[in-house]
Protein backbone atom coordinates (compact mmCIF):
# COMPACT_ATOMS: atom_id res chain seq x y z
CA UNK A 1 0.00 0.00 0.00
CA UNK A 2 1.62 3.08 -1.08
CA UNK A 3 2.40 6.68 1.49
CA UNK A 4 -0.29 9.41 1.44
CA UNK A 5 2.24 11.10 -0.98
CA UNK A 6 1.63 8.16 -3.87
CA UNK A 7 -1.38 7.68 -5.40
CA UNK A 8 -1.72 4.14 -6.91
CA UNK A 9 -1.78 4.08 -10.90
CA UNK A 10 -3.34 1.74 -13.13
CA UNK A 11 -1.37 1.66 -16.88
CA UNK A 12 -2.56 -0.70 -19.26
CA UNK A 13 -0.57 -1.65 -22.25
CA UNK A 14 -2.42 -2.53 -25.23
CA UNK A 15 0.83 -3.66 -26.81
CA UNK A 16 0.10 -4.18 -30.87
CA UNK A 17 -3.10 -4.99 -30.26
CA UNK A 18 -6.82 -3.02 -30.99
CA UNK A 19 -7.51 -0.66 -34.32
CA UNK A 20 -8.66 2.46 -33.84
CA UNK A 21 -12.64 1.25 -33.63
CA UNK A 22 -11.84 -1.19 -31.43
CA UNK A 23 -9.77 0.64 -28.78
CA UNK A 24 -12.82 3.43 -28.76
CA UNK A 25 -15.29 0.71 -27.74
CA UNK A 26 -12.49 -0.72 -25.26
CA UNK A 27 -11.82 2.48 -23.38
CA UNK A 28 -15.62 3.45 -23.77
CA UNK A 29 -16.36 0.42 -21.48
CA UNK A 30 -14.05 1.72 -18.75
CA UNK A 31 -14.71 5.13 -19.21
CA UNK A 32 -18.59 3.43 -18.55
CA UNK A 33 -17.06 1.74 -15.32
CA UNK A 34 -14.36 3.65 -13.59
CA UNK A 35 -14.50 7.47 -15.60
CA UNK A 36 -15.24 9.08 -12.65
CA UNK A 37 -12.91 7.56 -9.96
CA UNK A 38 -10.35 9.65 -8.50
CA UNK A 39 -8.65 7.89 -5.61
CA UNK A 40 -6.37 5.80 -8.12
CA UNK A 41 -4.88 6.80 -11.31
CA UNK A 42 -6.02 5.28 -14.78
CA UNK A 43 -3.54 5.30 -17.84
CA UNK A 44 -4.63 3.99 -21.32
CA UNK A 45 -1.79 3.00 -23.98
CA UNK A 46 -2.96 1.88 -27.12
CA UNK A 47 -0.90 1.82 -30.39
CA UNK A 48 0.45 4.72 -31.91
CA UNK A 49 -2.91 4.72 -34.33
CA UNK A 50 -5.28 4.61 -31.73
CA UNK A 51 -3.84 7.52 -29.52
CA UNK A 52 -6.30 10.23 -31.22
CA UNK A 53 -9.53 8.06 -31.07
CA UNK A 54 -8.81 6.46 -27.84
CA UNK A 55 -7.90 10.02 -26.29
CA UNK A 56 -11.80 11.88 -27.68
CA UNK A 57 -13.22 8.84 -26.24
CA UNK A 58 -11.25 9.15 -22.84
CA UNK A 59 -12.64 12.53 -23.06
CA UNK A 60 -13.08 14.47 -19.81
CA UNK A 61 -13.30 11.57 -17.49
CA UNK A 62 -10.63 10.95 -15.39
CA UNK A 63 -8.84 8.37 -17.53
CA UNK A 64 -5.46 9.62 -19.26
CA UNK A 65 -3.56 8.85 -22.29
CA UNK A 66 -0.24 7.02 -22.76
CA UNK A 67 2.30 6.19 -25.28
CA UNK A 68 4.05 2.87 -26.04
CA UNK A 69 7.03 4.45 -26.63
CA UNK A 70 8.67 7.47 -28.51
CA UNK A 71 12.07 8.26 -30.35
CA UNK A 72 14.79 10.33 -28.63
CA UNK A 73 15.11 12.49 -31.31
CA UNK A 74 12.33 15.96 -31.74
CA UNK A 75 12.14 15.43 -35.40
CA UNK A 76 14.03 14.82 -38.38
CA UNK A 77 14.87 12.11 -41.12
CA UNK A 78 13.79 8.95 -38.32
CA UNK A 79 11.82 7.29 -40.72
CA UNK A 80 9.00 5.22 -38.48
CA UNK A 81 9.38 7.07 -35.36
CA UNK A 82 7.59 9.17 -33.35
CA UNK A 83 8.31 12.25 -31.10
CA UNK A 84 7.58 13.10 -28.08
CA UNK A 85 6.34 16.95 -28.94
CA UNK A 86 3.76 14.61 -31.72
CA UNK A 87 2.30 12.75 -28.26
CA UNK A 88 1.66 15.99 -26.60
CA UNK A 89 0.21 17.25 -29.64
CA UNK A 90 -2.53 14.27 -29.21
CA UNK A 91 -2.45 15.19 -25.59
CA UNK A 92 -0.87 12.41 -23.83
CA UNK A 93 0.18 12.49 -20.86
CA UNK A 94 2.34 9.62 -20.03
CA UNK A 95 5.03 7.12 -22.46
CA UNK A 96 6.28 4.07 -21.34
CA UNK A 97 9.94 3.85 -22.36
CA UNK A 98 12.11 1.21 -21.72
CA UNK A 99 9.59 -1.69 -21.99
CA UNK A 100 11.25 -5.23 -21.89
CA UNK A 101 10.25 -5.74 -25.68
CA UNK A 102 11.90 -2.98 -26.57
CA UNK A 103 15.27 -3.88 -25.25
CA UNK A 104 14.79 -7.68 -26.25
CA UNK A 105 13.26 -7.69 -29.52
CA UNK A 106 14.70 -3.75 -30.54
CA UNK A 107 18.19 -3.85 -28.97
CA UNK A 108 17.34 -0.93 -26.83
CA UNK A 109 20.35 -0.09 -24.13
CA UNK A 110 19.62 1.90 -20.95
CA UNK A 111 21.71 4.83 -22.71
CA UNK A 112 19.13 5.07 -25.56
CA UNK A 113 16.35 4.18 -22.43
CA UNK A 114 18.03 7.43 -20.66
CA UNK A 115 17.65 9.51 -23.59
CA UNK A 116 13.91 8.90 -24.26
CA UNK A 117 13.65 9.61 -20.52
CA UNK A 118 15.23 13.14 -21.06
CA UNK A 119 13.15 14.34 -24.18
CA UNK A 120 9.94 12.78 -22.41
CA UNK A 121 10.87 14.85 -19.64
CA UNK A 122 11.79 17.75 -21.54
CA UNK A 123 8.42 18.33 -23.37
CA UNK A 124 6.18 17.33 -19.68
CA UNK A 125 5.52 13.76 -20.98
CA UNK A 126 5.75 11.39 -17.66
CA UNK A 127 7.94 8.44 -18.40
CA UNK A 128 6.83 5.12 -17.08
CA UNK A 129 10.56 3.75 -16.93
CA UNK A 130 10.79 0.26 -16.64
CA UNK A 131 13.42 -2.13 -15.48
CA UNK A 132 13.89 -6.04 -14.96
CA UNK A 133 15.88 -8.51 -15.12
CA UNK A 134 15.75 -11.97 -17.35
CA UNK A 135 14.99 -15.59 -15.96
CA UNK A 136 18.98 -16.02 -16.66
CA UNK A 137 19.66 -13.05 -14.23
CA UNK A 138 17.57 -14.27 -11.66
CA UNK A 139 18.51 -17.99 -11.47
CA UNK A 140 22.33 -17.05 -11.40
CA UNK A 141 21.29 -14.40 -8.86
CA UNK A 142 22.34 -11.20 -10.17
CA UNK A 143 19.12 -9.38 -10.08
CA UNK A 144 20.12 -6.43 -7.70
CA UNK A 145 23.47 -6.03 -10.17
CA UNK A 146 20.61 -5.43 -12.86
CA UNK A 147 18.76 -3.49 -11.19
CA UNK A 148 21.38 -1.44 -9.89
CA UNK A 149 22.56 -0.38 -13.21
CA UNK A 150 19.54 -0.19 -14.88
CA UNK A 151 17.78 2.62 -12.64
CA UNK A 152 21.75 4.43 -12.47
CA UNK A 153 21.61 4.49 -16.16
CA UNK A 154 18.10 4.75 -17.61
CA UNK A 155 17.98 8.31 -14.55
CA UNK A 156 21.33 9.68 -15.37
CA UNK A 157 21.22 13.41 -15.59
CA UNK A 158 17.84 13.94 -14.31
CA UNK A 159 17.56 16.49 -11.78
CA UNK A 160 15.58 16.26 -8.73
CA UNK A 161 13.42 18.96 -9.44
CA UNK A 162 12.30 17.02 -12.30
CA UNK A 163 11.79 13.59 -10.03
CA UNK A 164 7.93 14.18 -9.29
CA UNK A 165 7.56 13.71 -13.17
CA UNK A 166 8.60 10.02 -13.44
CA UNK A 167 7.18 6.58 -12.40
CA UNK A 168 9.01 3.09 -12.71
CA UNK A 169 7.92 -0.04 -13.57
CA UNK A 170 9.57 -3.01 -12.38
CA UNK A 171 8.98 -5.79 -14.72
CA UNK A 172 10.65 -9.23 -13.63
CA UNK A 173 11.22 -10.46 -17.80
CA UNK A 174 10.28 -13.84 -16.76
CA UNK A 175 7.05 -13.43 -15.40
CA UNK A 176 5.82 -10.81 -18.63
CA UNK A 177 3.10 -12.90 -20.60
CA UNK A 178 4.38 -16.60 -19.02
CA UNK A 179 1.24 -16.84 -16.35
CA UNK A 180 4.13 -16.89 -13.54
CA UNK A 181 4.21 -14.12 -11.25
CA UNK A 182 6.88 -13.02 -8.68
CA UNK A 183 5.25 -13.33 -5.04
CA UNK A 184 4.20 -10.05 -3.42
CA UNK A 185 7.44 -10.73 -1.40
CA UNK A 186 9.71 -10.71 -4.48
CA UNK A 187 8.26 -8.08 -6.02
CA UNK A 188 8.41 -5.66 -2.90
CA UNK A 189 11.97 -6.72 -2.29
CA UNK A 190 13.02 -5.63 -5.56
CA UNK A 191 10.52 -2.22 -5.11
CA UNK A 192 12.46 -1.58 -1.95
CA UNK A 193 15.79 -1.76 -3.78
CA UNK A 194 14.51 0.76 -6.31
CA UNK A 195 13.41 2.88 -3.50
CA UNK A 196 16.43 2.87 -1.99
CA UNK A 197 18.30 3.50 -5.09
CA UNK A 198 15.92 6.84 -5.41
CA UNK A 199 16.71 7.96 -2.51
CA UNK A 200 20.21 8.29 -3.45
CA UNK A 201 20.20 10.32 -6.39
CA UNK A 202 16.87 12.41 -5.15
CA UNK A 203 16.81 12.66 -1.51
CA UNK A 204 14.13 10.87 0.64
CA UNK A 205 11.73 13.47 0.17
CA UNK A 206 11.49 13.28 -3.36
CA UNK A 207 12.01 9.09 -3.63
CA UNK A 208 8.75 8.81 -1.38
CA UNK A 209 6.44 10.79 -3.94
CA UNK A 210 7.80 8.31 -6.97
CA UNK A 211 5.50 5.67 -7.99
CA UNK A 212 7.32 2.33 -8.76
CA UNK A 213 4.74 -0.11 -10.85
CA UNK A 214 4.82 -3.90 -10.95
CA UNK A 215 4.81 -5.44 -14.62
CA UNK A 216 4.78 -8.89 -14.30
CA UNK A 217 1.60 -10.45 -15.07
CA UNK A 218 -0.65 -8.47 -12.48
CA UNK A 219 -4.11 -9.69 -12.59
CA UNK A 220 -7.60 -9.32 -10.75
CA UNK A 221 -6.73 -12.40 -8.82
CA UNK A 222 -3.46 -11.63 -7.33
CA UNK A 223 -3.62 -7.83 -7.73
CA UNK A 224 -4.84 -7.37 -3.89
CA UNK A 225 -1.74 -8.73 -1.97
CA UNK A 226 0.76 -7.10 -4.87
CA UNK A 227 -0.78 -4.15 -4.06
CA UNK A 228 -0.73 -4.26 -0.30
CA UNK A 229 3.22 -4.25 -0.18
CA UNK A 230 4.66 -1.06 1.18
CA UNK A 231 6.55 -0.26 -2.42
CA UNK A 232 3.75 -1.34 -5.22
CA UNK A 233 2.08 2.12 -6.15
CA UNK A 234 -0.11 0.36 -8.93
CA UNK A 235 0.48 -2.09 -12.07
CA UNK A 236 1.59 -1.86 -15.30
CA UNK A 237 -0.78 -4.23 -17.03
CA UNK A 238 -0.46 -6.10 -20.32
CA UNK A 239 -2.83 -9.11 -21.35
CA UNK A 240 -5.49 -8.15 -18.57
CA UNK A 241 -6.09 -4.63 -20.04
CA UNK A 242 -7.18 -5.90 -23.43
CA UNK A 243 -10.97 -6.07 -21.89
CA UNK A 244 -12.75 -4.16 -19.68
CA UNK A 245 -13.97 -7.70 -18.07
CA UNK A 246 -10.20 -8.05 -16.73
CA UNK A 247 -8.71 -4.51 -16.16
CA UNK A 248 -11.84 -2.69 -14.79
CA UNK A 249 -11.27 -5.20 -11.53
CA UNK A 250 -7.62 -4.47 -11.04
CA UNK A 251 -8.66 -1.24 -11.10
CA UNK A 252 -11.33 -1.58 -8.29
CA UNK A 253 -8.43 -3.58 -6.22
CA UNK A 254 -6.55 -0.19 -6.39
CA UNK A 255 -9.40 1.51 -5.53
CA UNK A 256 -10.52 -1.09 -2.26
CA UNK A 257 -6.37 -0.88 -1.32
CA UNK A 258 -7.07 2.85 -0.95
CA UNK A 259 -9.98 2.93 1.15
Amino acid sequence: MPTPARKLLIAGNWKMNKNASEGVELTADIVGEVGTETSVGIVLCPPFTALESVGRTIGDSNLQLGAQDMSAESAGAYTGEVSAEMLRNLFCTFVIVGHSERRQLFHEDDALINRKVRAALANNLRPIVCLGETLDHREEGSTEKIIDHQVRTCLAGIEPEQADQLVLAYEPVWAIGTGRTATPEMAQEVHAQIRGLLHEQFGAERAERIRILYGGSMKAENAAELLAQPDVDGGLIGGASLAARTFVPIVRAAIAETG
